[in-house]
């Protein structure tokens, strides 16, 4: 066995440029060739790293070979290690590389079975994947079953009041109705119903763009108090004739970045759905002031409350719950709630209903706009 001299330590700086500077090169090769490979097997692509990382070793001991510093045996020895080194890793990154493929396939089969479920005993990133597409396809699943049932009681919905209108319209068509009270009487009733039928595709022009998220806000600077008492004024006629009451407790300064028209709708729901469902003689009461930095409007009804099991689910499209989310004579689509739910979640707040007293209040939460 032959050794060279040691050598002297300014050769040191020397060796290790002539390394880095090797390894450089050989790096950069091969991020290009994983470049290009970018579309095949991950299974080729740590092949590459493997290669890359041994080549990079290999840069280091022909840098030291070229100073000499190893020579005969020695060089044989050194030489043989990161050559059976090279081959270990490639094995390694073989092994790995096929159960990535194995349990990617794995996935890939789930996904096209349905339902899907997703595999257990993935590697993290592709048990998470799985995980996350587990989620999506159980929340696409339940917007589904949303949309059809959507559908299908807006039909109903929709067909009612048009086979009401052509009746009436076929009694005036063929002089079946001649009293001139029961034409006023007709003529009022269809009336009604366009408005009705008007009113029922504006909520749902107004709920696509929510979920289309092409919803526009014009935010400025408002007062909760002056939102309330517009609302009040707007909701009076209908509690007046419902014989409900309805009255107003609003801090002075509440400030809010908002769009006046558009908050103004999503409260005025929540108005209505509680004068609807209040009984004459009771009340309905607005409150807005600030809870914990936040700033909050609140409409509490006496409707009785809503079951426990249907809270989470008052504000869903579809949702139907007892008497809740029936539109009625006075009414839209029953969509007042997931209409006023889109719009202050467009704002950054949160909305949300709770059992009080002889019925239940929803409340508004906003960011409160400082100075």
């Amino acid at each position: 066995m032959t050794l060279a001299m040691p050598p002297p330590a300014e050769q040191l700086p020397m060796v290790v440029a002539v390394t880095a500077g090797l390894g450089l090169l050989i790096a950069l090769a091969g991020i290009g060739v994983m470049w290009r490979l970018r579309t095949r097997s991950i299974g080729v692509m740590l092949a590459v790293v493997v290669v890359v990382a041994v080549a990079a070793t290999l840069a280091g001991v022909v840098a030291i070979i070229m100073k000499m510093l190893l020579e005969g045996v020695v060089r044989d020895f050194v030489l043989s290690v990161v050559a059976v080194g090279g081959l270990v890793g490639l094995g390694v990154a073989f092994v790995l590389a096929k159960r990535v493929v194995r349990e990617s396939r794995r996935l890939v089969a789930a996904v096209r079975d349905m339902p899907f479920a997703a595999p257990q005993g993935l590697p993290a990133e592709l048990q998470e994947i799985a995980n996350t597409l587990e989620e999506a396809y159980a929340r696409e699943q339940a917007l589904e079953g949303a949309r059809r049932e959507l559908v299908a009681w807006v039909s109903h919905d929709l067909r009612t009041p048009l086979a009401g209108m052509r009746a009436m319209a076929e009694a005036l068509e063929d002089g079946v109705v001649t009293s001139p009270r029961t034409v006023s009487r007709y003529h009022r009733q269809i009336k009604l119903e366009v408005e009705r039928l008007s009113s029922m595709v504006d909520d749902l022009f107004e709920l696509s763009r929510i979920h289309a998220g092409a919803l526009r806000l014009s935010r400025a600077r408002i007062g909760l108090a002056d939102l309330v008492a517009d609302t009040l004024d707007g909701a009076e006629p209908l509690a007046r004739a419902k014989g409900v009451v309805l009255t107003a407790e609003a801090a002075a300064a509440v400030p809010v970045e908002a769009d006046a028209g558009a908050l103004g709708r999503a409260l005025g729901n929540l108005v209505v759905n509680a004068i609807r469902h209040t009984p004459s003689d009771r009340t309905v009461v607005l409150r807005a002031g600030v809870d914990e930095g936040m700033a909050c409007v609140s409409v509490t009804d006496c409707c009785g409350g809503i079951p426990e099991e249907d809270l989470p689910r008052v504000f869903e499209v579809a949702f139907r719950g007892e008497a809740a989310r029936t539109p009625s004579v006075d009414g839209g689509a029953g969509l007042g709630l997931a209409i006023a739910q889109g719009i202050v979640e467009a704002h950054d707040g949160v909305i949300e209903v709770v059992n009080e007293g002889p019925g239940c209040r929803f409340e508004i939460r906003l960011p409160l706009v400082s100075g």
